[in-house]
């Protein structure tokens, strides 16, 4: 009898439940729900007014489309509970909030409903930049010995910077919080009554390393002498290996999931490092990047190097015993999507109706007609801030090269091209700090449904993009997870590593550069690095006073 493992993957907009077979990965059934609530950007569900920058989640569409997809995965799969034989839980991160002493997240109490702090702050909520920029003055005055493992610089999107940002603004919910854990360890809490920090979250987000832990109190204290005790009062829960089990699934869960209690449920993930697996990723050199609504590039290594302007450089982060670096990109499919909504012609819609394809479709297929460099076009991908290698959500977005005669294929496959340039600065700056990248995976929705996309990447990159075949790929890394808790005497596996080989993704695709597309981009990359350093690098702060001036 076959044998399943369970990987729930919550991203920005939706959750995901992927029943998977032990012995090679296929994905036996899917189920997934928008969350009722979408990401808050303006207001409360009270009506109360929401600063610029914030994005908010509730925790509560979380529970509601959990009992929602998994039954549906399961019964569509036909698969008997009982040969569900492991869970795995992956979430966005940084994406964390206050909950209290019973596990209950402050704003689904009443009394602090109407307050905005007390909700789940997602991962691209980036109004603690002000809190992020003092972190990094601070640790760097300190000569902090950790400073280096994140680049040089903390970003608005971790955990401290936000958690900085409810004493700072709302010191009531500060005092009325037990504990601030992020979306994924509460989910595996809910599951299984037991309260675990992941150390994927913990190392890349929180500042925890393996052998050093968390930043000394006295650093938090010169921060804000209220912080001195924040690891002891507010982020005290012990850190648990990836690979680890947390428990066991509760009875009353397995009732609203239709499973069996008892059923092992791994230690949490982060969505896009839980891919690493699922992709065939196991090796030092290769490059995996996630590409959907943002951008997230990992690189195993054997060494630990010091490289600027990255997310974080974790020992076992991403797999066990391996250097794990993490950098991004803060928006790739948003500025699509931002585009599509905003400023595309009605005749061009309804052109893609009357050939029944979606819009992206249609432009996609006039712009691939488009020669490199024939628009005349050259954009910064920073239509919401900067993750790496600049490491500033201050930064914004723009076009360069507009005149009357532009067309919109022309400005899509720009945004398009400008995403591809953001990963070349990646992969080099990797390069320039000794991290070698000599192969480069993709996944993600973006590398399955743009073919011209991938073919830009490897033009650009001048190096072939393979696309793993994982329609779900943080699923599929989350239910390989699932069956490493599981273990072998239940059907499956000792460590990741051996699961990774027998359940991971195949390869779709291959997308291998083009000699002369490569050589005008390259010319094209060098203006992209121009503007980069010159917006990004001290050059003009225009994009910062006109942000401050719109605040």
């Amino acid at each position: 009898m076959a044998k399943y493992a369970l990987g729930l993957d919550f991203g920005t907009l939706s959750g995901r439940a992927a029943l998977a077979d032990i012995r090679d990965g296929r994905i036996v059934s899917t189920a997934e729900r928008a969350y009722p609530h979408g990401v808050m950007t303006d207001r409360l569900p009270d009506g109360t007014a929401l600063p610029p920058d914030w994005a908010l989640q509730h925790p509560q569409d979380y529970l509601d489309v959990m009992a929602s997809i998994v039954p549906e995965a399961v019964t569509q799969a036909g698969v008997q509970p009982r040969d569900v034989i492991g869970i795995g839980v992956d979430v966005t991160a940084c994406t964390v909030m206050p909950v209290d002493r019973e596990g209950v997240p402050l704003c689904m109490r009443p009394q602090w409903a109407g307050h905005p702090h007390a909700y789940l702050k997602l991962w691209k909520h980036h109004s603690a930049q002000r809190f992020a920029d003092e972190i990094t003055r601070v640790a760097a005055e300190r000569k902090e010995p950790w400073l280096k493992d994140y680049g040089g610089r903390v970003s608005s999107e971790w955990s401290l910077p936000k958690l900085w940002e409810v004493l700072a603004e709302d010191p009531a919910v500060y005092g009325a919080m037990f504990e601030w854990i992020e979306a994924t360890d509460w989910l595996v809490w809910q599951l299984t009554g037991n309260d675990t920090k992941n150390a994927c979250a913990a190392g890349y987000k929180n500042l925890h390393r393996k052998h050093g832990g968390y930043p000394d109190e006295a650093f938090y204290a010169a921060l804000d002498p209220r912080l001195r005790h924040v690891i002891a009062e507010k982020c005290f829960t012990p850190v648990s290996p990836l690979g680890s089990r947390a428990g066991v699934l509760r009875p009353e869960m397995a009732l609203k999931l239709g499973l069996e209690p008892g059923t092992p449920v791994a230690v949490g993930n982060v969505d896009a490092h839980v891919c690493v697996p699922a992709a065939g990723m196991t090796r030092p050199g290769q490059m995996l990047d996630i590409i959907g609504t943002s951008g997230c590039h990992m690189c195993l290594a054997e060494q630990k190097a010091d490289v600027p302007g990255i997310c974080g450089m974790v020992e076992d982060g991403l797999l066990p015993g391996a250097w794990g670096y993490e950098a991004g990109q803060s928006c790739v499919g948003d500025h699509f999507a931002w585009f599509c909504e905003n400023c595309v012609p009605a005749g061009y819609r309804q052109a893609a109706g009357q050939r029944g394809v979606n819009i992206h479709q249609y432009l996609t297929g006039l712009a691939e007609k488009l020669r490199p460099g024939e628009s005349g076009l050259l954009a910064l991908d920073w239509w919401n801030g900067n993750r790496s290698v600049l490491v500033d959500f201050d930064l914004t977005g723009l076009m360069l090269g507009m005149t009357l005669r532009t067309r919109p294929e022309e400005i899509y496959r720009a945004l398009i091209e400008a995403t591809a340039y953001g990963s070349r600065m990646i992969i080099e700056n990797y390069r320039e700090h000794g991290v070698p990248v000599d192969s480069f995976i993709a996944t993600g929705g973006i590398s399955r449904k743009n073919g011209m996309a991938m073919q830009i990447y490897a033009d650009v990159l001048n190096m072939p993009v393979q696309v793993a075949d994982a329609e779900q790929g943080a699923a599929l890394g989350s239910a390989i997870f699932g069956a490493v808790a599981a273990g072998p005497r239940a059907g499956g596996y000792a460590n990741v590593t051996e699961a990774a080989q027998a359940m991971s993704a195949p390869v779709r695709a291959v997308y291998r550069p083009d000699s002369g597309n490569a050589a005008v981009y390259d010319a094209l990359f060098a203006e992209y690095r121009r503007l980069h350093d010159y917006f990004g690098r001290g050059g003009s702060d225009v994009m910062k006073r006109l942000k401050q001036l719109k605040k």
